[in-house]
């Protein structure tokens, strides 16, 4: 095997002092609600916000005089970008980074932040590897791999160590999969310290080059489809990554963009971790029931990274309430003249509920003249406080219209 324990081990003692120790939290809502003890490894916490910085600083330390000489350069969807810019100026190199153009500002700016020179290029991943590929070339910059690389493998590894170290007693570790090595290294130390613990891998459904890979026993490209998960949206695993999640992960599973969604709703709301897609792909996983349990075991979730977009998050988190009932959305009719909005808002105060949003909608609903629509999202306690609002407000004379998924209903 082209990783072993020894090199994650030794991986750690270039690492320490440089990279954190993230905590492991115990997820007491989940726990509760299925009926097992799930933790999460908040690599969100990280420094440069993802698990990325422990094997781009492995491999960055590993480097000659002459390679360090020349700067680095890689393609990264903007996990890998910040942790390369971080480890290379840690380590006082020249880094030039190639992202997608449609990265989330946020990685962006922070790999800037971290002393890089930021070239935009390309609409996906794939794109942004090609042309810092020629940037390599042109330049003579010394390439870091984004995962498919030894030093790498080994230095995201080191998160195995920390798991069978701070939790013993772990018989399953859900890990996200992009490329594939963060899980190949997590797995090569997890399966050496605690052999019959299960590692299972996640990918999005949207992008999920390794089912099909595992199947041909080759790393295979994918068609895909966009992806709230950006961090995991790899259209072909690794060449070294593959073998080894086919000799040592029990499982590989996919999440749909609903699901991961509802992970990073989960994390900020029930957890208090700011997570991203890619991050929270794991314990998404758990959630929607992808991941089965013995009554006896205990699971970690890798949460993988926390470098989300706030404009992305604060939609998640809107949609979310909306899934779970939180937000309702109601239309009706009331009388066009002074008073008459005011009028329909008093009620809905009588109910406790809260206004979000109101919006008039005249000549496109074609309302009777003499009444103007409105529509008005409202914030209340649960399934039972929208029927109260509801029947309060056709008690005053108003017929309310709500909106669910799949359309709107009388």
């Amino acid at each position: 095997m082209s990783v072993e324990l020894a090199n994650i081990l030794a991986a750690r003692e270039v690492i320490a002092g440089s990279v954190n120790r993230t905590p492991i939290v115990k997820d007491e809502p989940l726990s509760r609600q299925i009926g097992r003890s799930v933790y999460l490894k908040a690599e969100c916490l990280q420094r440069s916000g993802s698990f990325k910085v422990r094997g781009a600083f492995n491999k960055i330390s590993k480097l000659t005089e002459e390679e360090r000489a020349r700067g680095v350069t890689t393609g990264s969807a903007g996990n890998h970008a910040q942790a390369v810019a971080l480890a290379a100026t840690l380590n006082g190199l020249r880094s030039k980074i190639v992202l997608p153009v449609f990265a989330p500002l946020t990685k962006v700016v922070a790999t800037r932040n971290f002393g890089a020179e930021v070239v935009l290029h390309g609409a996906t991943f794939d794109e942004a590897v090609a042309h810092s590929r020629e940037i390599e070339k042109e330049e003579g910059l010394t390439y870091i791999h984004a995962f498919d690389d030894e030093a790498i493998i080994a230095g995201q590894g080191t998160i195995g160590l920390e798991i069978a170290e701070d939790l013993k007693d772990v018989n399953v570790v859900v890990v996200p999969i992009g490329g594939g090595g963060l899980i190949s290294g997590t797995a090569v130390a997890i399966k050496a310290l605690l052999p019959n613990c299960r590692v299972i891998g996640v990918q999005a459904e949207n992008v999920a080059a390794v089912p099909p890979s595992l199947s041909a026993g080759e790393p295979l490209l994918v068609d895909s489809k966009p992806s709230i998960a950006d961090g995991i949206a790899v259209k072909r695993p690794g060449r070294l990554t593959l073998p080894i999640i086919a000799d040592l992960v029990d499982e590989v599973v996919t999440v749909s963009e609903e699901e991961i969604a509802m992970g990073v709703f989960h994390c900020a709301q029930d957890c208090k971790l700011v997570v991203e897609g890619a991050g929270a792909s794991s314990i998404a996983a758990i959630l929607a029931g992808k991941v089965s349990f013995s009554e006896s075991e205990t699971a970690c979730a890798v949460l993988a990274g926390g470098n989300i977009d706030g404009n992305l998050l604060a939609r998640i988190i809107e949609q979310s309430l909306v899934r779970q009932g939180r937000y309702v959305i109601f239309r009706l009719l009331v009388q066009d003249r002074p008073g008459g909005l005011a009028a329909m808002l008093d009620h809905v105060a009588e109910t406790g509920a809260n206004v979000v949003e109101v919006f008039h909608q005249r000549a496109v609903w074609l309302a009777p003249l003499g009444r103007v629509g409105i529509e008005v999202i409202l914030e209340v306690r649960d399934a039972d406080h929208t029927a109260e609002v509801e029947k309060h407000l056709e008690q005053y004379g108003y017929h309310v219209e709500r909106f669910k998924q799949g359309g709107w209903e009388e």
